[in-house]
């Protein structure tokens, strides 16, 4: 399983966002060990089908561009005539 690294300030800005939503929407107080202790269980639970369903979303977006990028390639050929005539 991959481990995923948050950096120091990112961690804390979200440990903040999920202290405001407890005290917001379930009108409770959440302390920090607490909060980082959720934090870590949905990172390791539930963070991995949010990631793969981020890498299924890009997988789309990168199908989209190669199939324009084809397209745009192919539109690049030089049309070659079958006959030898020189007529232009």
């Amino acid at each position: 399983m991959m481990i995923v690294k948050i950096p120091k300030e990112q961690k804390a800005q979200i440990i903040q966002f999920i202290q405001q939503y407890f005290a917001e929407e379930r009108d409770e107080e959440i302390g920090d060990l607490a909060t980082e202790f959720l934090l870590d269980f949905v990172m390791k639970h539930i963070g991995p089908f949010i990631y793969n369903q981020a890498i299924h979303d890009l997988q789309a977006v990168v199908g989209q561009r190669m199939a324009a990028l084809d397209e745009d390639i192919y539109a690049m050929r030089i049309p070659i005539r079958l006959s030898c005539d020189n007529k232009r």
